[in-house]
């Protein structure tokens, strides 16, 4: 992540001291800390620029899913003239829950690419890093002639 925004990064190899006395004090909540640190960094990396991948796909899902068992019931309800309440009462709430955190994914998905779009321009940077810059002629040499 520091060389995306420009920094310079290197290896400097080190030397390990055996540890002159005491414990160590790397626990099992420390690694937890590191685990969730690695979780948020591969996030960033690979949605940072399109956060509506990650919830976009989320919030589809959970409003696909709830809209289907919404419809589900509420054909159910006009064709059978059940209490739907009083039989599937948790299956209605489960679809309803789904139907609004889905829309509220989707939603959040759609704020952080308009965020993310105006960080970039705001800072005059681009989304994307152009690795190579072909020129003609070496597209030919590359690629082979064409005739």
């Amino acid at each position: 992540m520091a060389s995306f925004y420009g920094a310079r990064v290197a290896e400097v190899p080190i030397q390990n001291t055996v540890r002159a006395s005491g414990d160590s004090h790397y626990g099992i909540g420390r690694t937890f800390r590191v685990m969730f640190d690695i979780l948020t960094i591969k996030f960033l990396l690979k949605y940072f620029t399109r956060p509506m991948h990650f919830f976009g796909t989320l919030g589809l899902a959970g409003t696909g899913l709830g809209g289907t068992i919404m419809l589900w019931l509420a054909i159910h309800k006009l064709l059978g003239h059940e209490l739907i309440m009083e039989e599937h009462g948790p299956l209605m709430f489960a679809g309803g829950l789904l139907l609004l955190g889905g829309l509220m994914m989707f939603s959040t998905g759609l704020i952080g690419e308009v965020m993310i779009r105006t960080y970039f321009e705001s800072q005059g940077r681009r989304i994307y890093a152009v690795r190579e810059i072909l020129t003609r002629k070496q597209r030919g040499v590359a690629g082979g002639t064409r005739g």
